[in-house]
């Protein structure tokens, strides 16, 4: 299985570590620890060491309750850091809903559109279908983030978020985006209760039937603080290791996390015992 991005074809053979690279004074997990061009730089080369296969940029925080952020500045958050990213040869991933940005950071050489609203913004659609061979995510959101969890999804959800996923994948490929370019992720922690959030990783399995590859996210969410009781975002490293491990065992292909170093040792013991 090959993820057609930008610049690169992704081998998905086996599961890929996304290090995640926040541009944001305001995110839920590092607290703009990376905020500046100088530190995001250093970050972004330390995710790299460590092992990651993508890195994804991101300059607006999508945690619950948070404002949108202006056009200009996360143009102006994501651009500098960009144009230093792509010469570093691994494919980069921008985290952004604003077809502008996508159009942006697509001119510099981006790879990936990685989009909490699935393409759903005036306008996203055609920036994607509209370039050759961009990757793209395309992720479940129950509402948006000022409102997902004040009233989130109710009832059972896999069936409807993975019905909701192949409808946008289906219509991406009706605007001609080549199917070996779409993965799909559930959005885990966007509009859903601990319980539905589980739900997602025994069921994980309904989520596959589509025959698209899946990332999954569960880096340091909420819902791994809520069963280890772990308040601090930064502290849910083991938890979220084990998350991510638990959805590569399940098949997903993509990992988006914070803790790169960890994921890859867990990863390389999950290859080992499928080659012995």
């Amino acid at each position: 299985m090959i993820w057609q991005t930008t610049r690169f074809q992704i081998d998905l053979s086996q599961p890929r570590v996304m290090g995640i690279v926040n541009v944001t004074p305001d995110s839920f997990s590092d607290g703009g620890a990376h905020a500046s061009l100088k530190q995001a730089l250093r970050h972004a080369e330390t995710l790299i060491e460590e092992g990651a296969d993508i890195l994804d940029i991101g300059g607006e925080s999508t945690r619950p309750g948070s404002p949108p952020v202006p056009l200009e500045a996360e143009l102006a958050r994501v651009l500098p850091l960009v144009r230093e990213l792509v010469k570093l040869g691994i494919p980069i991933s921008i985290d952004t809903y604003k077809p502008e940005v996508m159009e942006a950071t697509l001119d510099l050489g981006v790879d990936i559109i990685n989009d909490v609203w699935a393409l759903r913004q005036r306008g996203a659609e055609a920036v994607v279908a509209g370039h050759p061979s961009c990757g793209t995510c395309l992720m479940h959101m129950h509402r948006d983030p000022q409102s997902m969890q004040v009233s989130p999804m109710e009832g059972v959800i896999v069936g409807e978020v993975a019905a909701f996923l192949q409808s946008r994948a289906q219509r991406m490929e009706a605007l001609g985006v080549h199917r070996a370019r779409i993965v799909l992720d559930p959005g885990v922690g966007f509009g859903k209760s601990v319980a539905q959030n589980f739900s997602l990783l025994s069921q994980q399995s309904e989520l596959l039937k589509p025959g698209y590859p899946l990332l999954v996210g569960w880096s340091r969410k909420s819902s791994l603080g809520a069963v280890t009781g772990v308040a601090e975002p930064a502290r849910r490293v083991t938890a979220s290791v084990a998350a991510a491990l638990l959805a590569a065992v399940g098949g997903a292909r993509l990992l988006r996390v914070h803790d790169v170093s960890p994921t890859v040792e867990a990863l390389a013991v999950f290859r080992a015992m499928q080659t012995h």
